[in-house]
């Protein structure tokens, strides 16, 4: 089945089905084994290395040990990359294995330093400061990177929308300046169904696949959409470290791209709502989400973005204080880590995702990361409203002592 040239939503369906309708069934098989026959010595021998080395899994060949290839795994992987546009993409067991693996390959060919530009996830950021995989950092604005980069630089790394303040960066100007330096973008706020970073100058392209691709809080996984020399390399480091992905979770995230761009849309449409109707409440000083007027000054939604996307972040005009009340007012919003799924979260950057994250990058205390879901947008506001009134009477916000928030700017 040809989905190349389709649209988005039916690359998204039939992505990774060639052959399911050939075999009998209408879904694929989730295949368990853990070892495969291998044929003669020669074929298996033969085999094991191809796969090892990052091959594909050639014509006749054994598919040998679950470690070195999937047959699931592989399903999910071809259609990730259709909807990236990438030549291929690799699984692993987390978006931190993800990451990890990408760091190591980098690493391991002689080119150990990285230009990130922060704001990042929380744990991209501490991975990157610790230096535990063999690299060095240096953190760089999106003006500085050009003057960053040293011949040993093996990647620039940038997330946008940014976690968790929604900043975004224009990745085709950040291309120009990394050269012939590989661009790895942290995409997992937008999804392929609103960015495709590949499309503007870069190489690598990473997920948490825990968050929207999966998008029902139930599985884990990550994954990096590249050109086929750098899957090769991944795939390579995933055999020799063993951070393939689950069959299990194969299977639930490929099954969650299938229905990935109505989620997305639907949810980016609530958010919209939902960020404008915050902008009304007292207890609310500011709020970060790039669809509001003044927080998209290059103009990048409708050009590199088909959208805000779904994430808010918030600030309590009470700080910390106000912040934590508020978390833990919410009702129907679930005070819990994670994204993209179908019911709401709410978080404390601060505290919990970027707690480790040094003080002069840190959210600031005041900051609260909302993901909207897909329950009715009424429903989430009255949530919402409610909580940022226990805020405001922790603080002694009232409609008399402070006017509604229309902070827009950058940022």
């Amino acid at each position: 089945m040809q989905t190349s040239s389709s649209h988005l939503e039916t690359r998204a369906v039939h992505g990774g089905m060639a052959g399911v309708r050939e075999s009998g069934s209408h879904v694929p098989v989730i295949d368990f084994s853990t070892t495969n026959p291998l044929g003669s010595v020669e074929t298996g021998g033969l085999s094991y290395e191809e796969l090892a080395t990052g091959h594909d899994l050639g014509e006749g060949r054994s598919a040998v040990y679950q470690r070195l290839w999937q047959p699931g795994v592989a399903r999910f992987e071809e259609s990730l990359a259709g909807l990236e546009g990438t030549e291929g993409a690799v699984a692993f067991a987390s978006g931190m294995a993800a990451l990890a693996a990408t760091l190591i390959a980098t690493a391991s060919a002689g080119r150990p330093h990285i230009v990130a530009v922060r704001p990042l996830y929380g744990g991209t950021d501490h991975v990157l400061a610790s230096g535990l995989l063999g690299t060095e950092v240096t953190w760089a604005d999106v003006s500085e990177i050009r003057e960053a980069i040293r011949p040993d630089t093996g990647l620039v790394v940038v997330e946008t929308p940014a976690n968790p303040t929604l900043e975004l960066v224009d990745l085709r100007a950040i291309a120009d300046a990394a050269g012939d330096v590989p661009l790895l973008v942290d995409n997992t706020f937008a999804t392929p169904v609103l960015q495709r970073p590949v499309e503007h100058g870069a190489t690598l392209v990473l997920h948490s696949a825990t968050k929207y691709l999966g998008g029902h809080g139930d599985v884990m996984g990550g994954v990096v959409a590249a050109n086929r020399e750098w899957v090769e390399r991944l795939r390579q480091v995933r055999a020799l470290t063993g951070g393939l992905l689950h069959p299990m979770a194969a299977y639930l995230l490929h099954r969650g791209l299938r229905t990935l761009p109505l989620r997305v849309r639907a949810q980016q449409a609530s958010a919209q709502i939902v960020a404008e109707r915050l902008l009304t409440h007292p207890a609310v000083a500011r709020v970060h989400y790039p669809g509001l007027p003044g927080q998209d000054p290059a103009g990048l939604i409708g050009t590199q973005m088909e959208g805000p996307g779904s994430i808010i972040a918030i600030e309590l005009a009470g700080g910390y204080d106000a912040a934590a009340r508020f978390t833990e007012s919410c009702e129907l919003i679930t005070h819990a880590v994670s994204l993209g799924g179908v019911d709401s979260l709410v978080q404390h950057p601060a505290s919990l995702t970027h707690r480790p994250v040094a003080g002069e990058a840190k959210p600031g205390a005041g900051i609260v990361r909302l993901a909207i879901g897909l329950e009715h947008v009424d429903d989430l506001t009255s949530d919402l409203m409610a909580a940022l009134d226990a805020a405001a009477e922790l603080v002694g916000l009232d409609d008399d002592a402070a006017t509604p928030s229309m902070t827009v700017e950058a940022g």
